[in-house]
């Protein structure tokens, strides 16, 4: 049988390896161009690539799947079956019905719940206790296909973007792994979304990253983690921005936070309440915040109790 992988980022490379690991013929793997990293704007390939290449396998990196060349290239590989998990681009109908057995997606959330592409940090931001993989089918919408399967996974109060990316990426391998023979035997008993129940995860905005103090201390915090460790929460400090990366759970405060904390009420949202070599407490709607890491302009991301210590930044302060 002849499989195509698609995909791009970290969260594909365990569903590529097991793959592999299990024998399964990977004639070639799709994924996107290669893009400028770091300060020097080095030309860096995608993770599945470099995982494609460690194994010898042909890779192709369409700018648009697409353009019709795209669809020839790819209609040359003959493919039996797709494999996809985070590709980044949407199928075209040419392509959906190109293979004997289909499109089948490794899709990081419970379905139809938080379809679209940032399913598992808005899982977080939202404040879910439960996530986890589905198994689809591919369709012309945006993950509207059938479900052929699902795991669920737990989310702590603790988990980030970052925890929560590597388990659901496990999981997802695992489960796809598990219904292989299913899928090459056509056995496959897929249920169609209830599109009434469907809730969508689009893209994240600069307008998702900026804090708003009069928001809950819970609210915050889970914005903060689900941010956690790719672009960040921000809030602004003498109009420059100023990095949020973690922060004390309000819900489980440790003795010495609780002890710690300022009590004021009757302050603006965002008033900086203390500093201490504990961090830094900022007044929301419901009473505060102990920040733990943060970043001022123009430096490298600090203990919040080390930059307290600087002295910069003072109680009664307003973040915006």
């Amino acid at each position: 049988m002849n499989i195509v992988f698609m995909g791009t980022p970290d969260f594909a490379v365990p569903s590529l390896e097991k793959l592999l690991a299990e024998g399964y013929s990977v004639k070639l793997v799709v994924t996107q161009p290669d893009k400028p990293q770091g300060r020097k704007k080095i030309l860096t390939p995608t993770p599945v690539k470099e995982a494609a290449l460690k194994h010898g396998i042909p890779v192709f990196q369409p700018r648009r799947l697409r353009d019709e060349e795209s669809v020839a290239e790819l209609a040359k590989w003959e493919p039996d079956l797709i494999i996809t998990a985070a590709f980044g681009q949407i199928l075209p109908k040419a392509v959906l019905d190109m293979p004997k057995y289909g499109c089948v997606n490794v899709h990081g959330s419970l379905l139809p719940k938080y379809r679209g592409g940032a399913p598992i940090q808005r899982s977080i931001i939202n404040g879910e206790k439960i996530t986890g993989v589905t198994l689809m089918y591919m369709a012309e919408g945006l993950d509207t296909g059938d479900m052929i399967s699902k795991v669920e996974v737990p989310i702590t109060d603790e988990d980030t973007s970052g925890t929560m990316f590597a388990k659901l990426s496990e999981a997802g391998s695992d489960l796809l792994i598990s219904e292989m023979p299913n899928l090459i035997s056509g056995k496959v008993t897929a249920t169609p979304q209830n599109d009434e129940e469907a809730s969508y995860a689009k893209n994240l905005t600069r307008d998702d990253e900026k804090i708003d103090w009069s928001r809950s201390a819970k609210e915050i915090y889970d914005q903060i983690r689900g941010l956690v460790p790719y672009s960040g929460a921000f809030t602004l400090w003498d109009e420059q921005v100023f990095k949020v990366w973690a922060a004390v759970n309000p819900l489980a405060m440790p003795d010495e936070y609780i002890k710690a904390s300022s009590g004021q009420k009757e302050v603006e949202a965002g008033t900086v309440l203390s500093l201490s070599k504990l961090g830094v407490e900022i007044k929301t709607s419901d009473g505060s915040l102990w920040l733990t890491e943060v970043q001022p302009a123009g430096k490298k991301a600090m203990s919040a109790g080390d930059f307290a210590r600087g002295g910069s930044l003072k109680a009664g302060t307003v973040l915006k």
